[in-house]
């Protein structure tokens, strides 16, 4: 399975983060990876990781500003793509097939072949505009998975609650995370 996973200056970079180490488990699948700028200046403002270690998470690294790299292209086949954190500024773009960077590019192209598009958007409170280009983006058959966190689970560190979106996001794909909890029907009433 090869995957492209873009990472965009919306607040969240730990989820992009702890999906790439997810993925780095999961055997028989490539990951190319885009970082804007923007989720660079976030990775150094919301944790201590550094750049190298995100990028070494991927098979390929490509520069956001280079829309000539092979991940541009519909002939570079892919399973699809993941975009997490999601900033309006880029799901605007997607919808709106505005390419100014490789990581809406990208996804324009996952989207005219056809393939998976999961995005994961980050921010509140949600305007009309932004509810309108999920809407757009989800009847094109863009799966929109936002970072809700479950309680279910009963969640006692940050860490919990990163892990369950990701696994939600992994479900998307077909792909297998032993990382968190899942509902089984057993758990006691929490209301």
């Amino acid at each position: 399975m090869r995957l492209i996973v873009g990472i965009t200056g919306a607040t969240g970079v730990i989820y992009a983060i702890r999906l790439l180490e997810a993925l780095r488990e999961i055997n028989n699948l490539d990951v190319y990876l885009i970082i804007s700028e923007w989720a660079k200046k976030n990775l150094g403002i919301e944790t201590d990781i550094s750049l190298d270690y995100v990028e070494s998470l991927a098979g390929e690294v490509f520069d956001n500003a280079d829309l000539g790299s092979k991940v541009s292209s519909g002939s570079f086949v892919t399973d699809g793509m993941i975009i997490a954190p999601c900033s309006m500024k880029s799901l605007s773009s997607i919808a709106n097939g505005y390419c100014e960077s490789l990581i809406s590019r990208a996804a324009d192209v996952i989207l005219k072949e056809g393939r998976k598009l999961v995005l994961s958007p980050r921010e509140t409170p949600l305007s009309a505009v932004h509810l309108e280009n999920m809407l757009k983006l989800s009847r094109l058959g863009v799966r929109i998975v936002p970072p809700m966190p479950a309680f279910y689970n009963r969640p006692r560190e940050l860490e919990e609650i990163v892990e369950h979106h990701v696994m939600k996001i992994l479900d998307q794909f077909g792909l297998e995370s032993r990382m968190a909890k899942r509902w089984n029907g057993n758990q006691p009433a929490l209301f």
